[in-house]
């Protein structure tokens, strides 16, 4: 085994390539198919931004002074997908004026339903290395 650094520099590390996923099967293509979104992967660094912006004090009922964290995953996770969503092109404006909106998690929230969020949300964990419950429960069996 070989204890080099080199292993470790930029150029020597693998890049992730982006994923392709087709978020809702109401948003077609031309050709009538589900168009794919493009996905790609964040730094961690930029994902404990993202967590940290959705996090507020908010205070604890009946104790003066007395404060907690409380994140609101909804916003968290919409953010996430936002940033990772290279295609459709979420900030640009015209697309956000047509859905009477103005931010790209605003967006996505508004062009997937309920149950096409919580799968692209999924996806978009997984394609940033995070395990699905089924990876996580397979790993257990073993």
């Amino acid at each position: 085994m070989s204890n080099s650094l080199s292993a470790f520099m930029r150029a020597n590390v693998a890049q992730v390539e982006n994923v392709r996923y087709a978020a809702s099967p109401r948003i077609k293509g031309e050709d009538g198919k589900p168009l794919e979104w493009e996905i790609c992967c964040i730094s961690a660094d930029e994902y404990a931004q993202i967590r940290s912006n959705c996090i507020k004090q908010v205070p604890v009922p009946g104790k003066k002074n007395q404060f907690t964290q409380q994140m609101n995953t909804y916003e968290f996770q919409a953010k996430v997908c936002a940033r990772c969503t290279v295609f459709p092109d979420l900030n640009n404006a015209a697309l956000q004026d047509d859905w009477g909106v103005a931010t790209p998690h605003e967006l996505l929230g508004k062009l997937l339903i309920g149950g096409e969020f919580d799968d692209y949300v999924t996806e978009v964990f997984q394609a940033n290395g995070f395990k699905s419950e089924t990876d996580l429960v397979g790993e257990a069996k073993n």
